[in-house]
């Protein structure tokens, strides 16, 4: 049958409608698409979502890190863990396996926290800290080598975090950590005896001096972490990292891209200091290299964990100004409340109070971004 008069406008008609309506081609609307698909916020508003897994390889904690779709590791190099008790931690055999490890669990170690390497030789000035900090140095160099740019370190020797209280009674019933200054004050000395602050200065400005300069070759970021808490001393050892002051003192010890800090909210709270002008301030000289989002009720020598919604800091202006200082790093969620149905033995990484971290940045991210968008 010959075509018709009728069906020949119509599919001329159709070709119209492909081509082109009101005088927009197939190439304009693909490009409108492009551009739409392009103005979409970025997940997580381009940062990496962490867990952190310093208890080995917990399955449930994978499993739900997985279904959140929150891939980023972060943790230390156990070569126990692989197989391998006779590797050093900061050789490339053992960062290799581990890593290997974790991508077989379909996660990406992203942070190293907590490194090996660096102790109390280092960090008091004993014998052997040389020795330590080429260790350092080593573990660094094969850190890029498999891929892995981040360190979180800390300068507390001997007492690192610490708390008198690690069951006490939040919102609910659910289990926070705690302290109490008073707690501490008729502890015995540890094994070093007094440490001064002035000790711990002049051994960080020589760590510094030391590694930074291998850091940048290598590409490594060194994120510090506060001392937690932030009093002046426990047990005869000093504690330096304080106050926002100490952390801008420590990175003029040697001015670098690669000297950066890691952000831990709930310590900076504690010290006081205005969280979002903080995050300002270090965001935009780029010297956040890390992030731990935790929220606490108190001061630093009477307070406790919170869960993210209750604290003294204002989690969205908080999170919002991470966004618009271009942050792109990664960030975790950090000492959270143990939750009903919860084992506590490990006070502050309750995988259920996780759980509700995660889902509560995440939240905060979308909301944020598509704000922006």
């Amino acid at each position: 049958m010959k075509p018709n008069r009728r069906s020949f406008i119509k599919k001329s008609a159709s070709l119209a409608a492909l081509s082109g309506v009101n005088g927009i081609s197939l190439e304009s609307s693909a490009q409108t698409k492009t551009s739409l698909a392009s103005s979409q916020p970025l997940k997580d508003a381009g940062m990496q979502l962490c867990e952190a897994y310093f208890f080995g390889m917990q399955p449930q904690k994978i499993a739900l890190a997985k279904q959140m779709d929150v891939l980023g590791a972060v943790g230390g190099i156990n070569p126990g863990m692989v197989g391998l008790k006779e590797a050093k931690p900061w050789e490339y055999e053992a960062i290799a396996a581990v890593k290997k490890a974790w991508e077989k669990e379909g996660l990406q170690l992203k942070v190293i926290e907590g490194p090996p390497a660096l102790g109390e030789k280092t960090k008091i000035g004993l014998p052997g800290k040389d020795e330590e900090i080429s260790n350092f140095i080593t573990l660094m160099k094969n850190l890029a080598k498999a891929g892995i740019d981040t360190i979180c370190y800390n300068w507390m020797p001997a007492i690192g975090w610490y708390r008198t209280q690690d069951d006490r009674p939040g919102r609910g019933g659910a289990l926070v950590t705690a302290f109490d200054n008073e707690g501490i004050q008729n502890l015995p000395l540890t094994q070093y005896g007094e440490v001064s602050k002035e000790t711990l200065w002049k051994n960080l400005e020589y760590f510094l001096k030391a590694v930074v300069p291998e850091a940048e070759k290598a590409g490594i970021k060194l994120a510090m972490h506060p001392d937690d808490p932030q009093v002046d001393s426990i047990r005869g050892i000093s504690r330096i990292m304080t106050t926002g002051n100490a952390f801008k003192r420590m990175l003029d010890i040697y001015p670098s891209p690669n000297n950066g800090i890691t952000m831990c909210q709930g310590n900076f709270a504690l010290m006081g200091e205005d969280i979002v002008e903080l995050i300002k301030d270090f965001g935009k000289r780029g010297k956040i290299h890390f992030v731990h989002f935790r929220n606490v009720r108190g001061n630093k020598f009477n307070f406790e964990e919170t869960f993210h919604d209750e604290g003294i800091i204002d989690m969205y202006q908080a999170m919002k100004t991470y966004v618009d200082v271009g942050f792109k790093g990664p960030i975790r969620p950090d000492h959270v409340p143990t939750m009903a149905g919860d084992s506590n033995e490990y006070p502050g990484y309750s995988t259920i109070g996780c759980l509700y971290a995660l889902g509560y940045m995440r939240g905060l991210l979308e909301s944020i971004s598509k704000q922006k968008t």
